[in-house]
Order: structure tokens, then sequence, then C-alpha cells
């Protein structure tokens, strides 16, 4: 069942898919569309099942579930999978290259991959100070307290070096 996000506890299980581009202004209402109708689908049969996204700058997809009442089983993954390679496709976008840096210049999301983010910082294009995204984050807490920060405080300080 789709439930609003603030209704999600803190350690809801958190699902972060970055696009390697924004996704157009003429993209954005149909693909919040599919998210919603998927997450109203995705497992439909047991009413405790409560899931939410959210959808940031234009580029992050983010799946939420509430693992408190309910247990995630292998084919809800696999089925949460699908949909995004389904998007994928559909939009021409890469979202599951866990690989690759999103980090902010100024008001803009960059996407890169590892090579040219640590070239950025060789170069002081960047610095500790620039806001990162940790993508790899868990759950809800994470994301709404670890998602973004320096550089400087994340699992990305090694490249500073």
């Amino acid at each position: 069942m789709y439930v609003d996000d603030n209704t999600l506890p803190e350690n809801s299980k958190v699902w972060v898919y970055p696009s390697n581009r924004k996704f157009y202004p003429n993209e954005i209402e149909e693909l919040e569309q599919k998210i919603k109708t998927f997450i109203e689908s995705w497992n439909s049969e047991d009413e405790n099942f409560k899931a939410s996204y959210q959808f940031l700058y234009q580029r992050f997809i983010i799946l939420m579930v509430d693992v408190n009442s309910f247990a995630l089983t292998n084919e809800d993954i696999d089925t949460s999978v699908s949909f995004i390679l389904s998007l994928q496709e559909t939009y021409n976008v890469s979202l599951l290259d866990k690989m690759n840096v999103c980090f902010k210049q100024g008001e803009f999301v960059q996407y890169k991959e590892l090579k040219d983010f640590k070239k950025l910082l060789k170069n002081k294009a960047l610095t500790g100070k620039s806001i990162i995204f940790d993508n790899l984050i868990s759950v809800k807490q994470d994301l709404n307290n670890h998602w973004e920060m320096p550089i400087e405080e994340s699992w990305y300080n090694r490249f500073l070096r």
C-alpha cells in the first residue's frame, strides 16, 4: 500500500536510484505516476505492506518500505529492480550504477564516473566541503541525516588524500 513517506518509521528500508541525467520537465509527472502506481501494486496482497517514494532533484528515485510490520522477501526486491529496469528502458537513463558519484556543484547536481570524480578532487574543482550524495544508504534515518554531506565527512573522503 502506498503511504506518505513522512508516516514511515526511521528504520524503513531505502533504495536510492540516481539517474545519470535530470529527468525532463515533460517526463516528471508521468514518471511520478508510474512510481506511485508501482508502489500501490508492489505487494498488494499483503495489507501490512507499506511503501512510499521520494523523487528529488529531478534525478533521484528513492523507494522506501516499512520493515516493522512487513518482512521483505527476495521476490519483493526482485520486483522493485524489474520496475527500475523498466524505467531505465522507458526513459533511456541509467539508474542502477552505484559506482558513479553524485555531488552538488553550486545549485546543480552532477553525476560522474568515479575516475572523473577523482580527477575533479585532484584538480581542486571540488573540496572536502563540497556536498556529496551517499547513494549506498539503506534506511530512512540515514536518508534524512547522512545522504547529503560534505565529502570530508563521507566515505568518499579517502579520495581527498
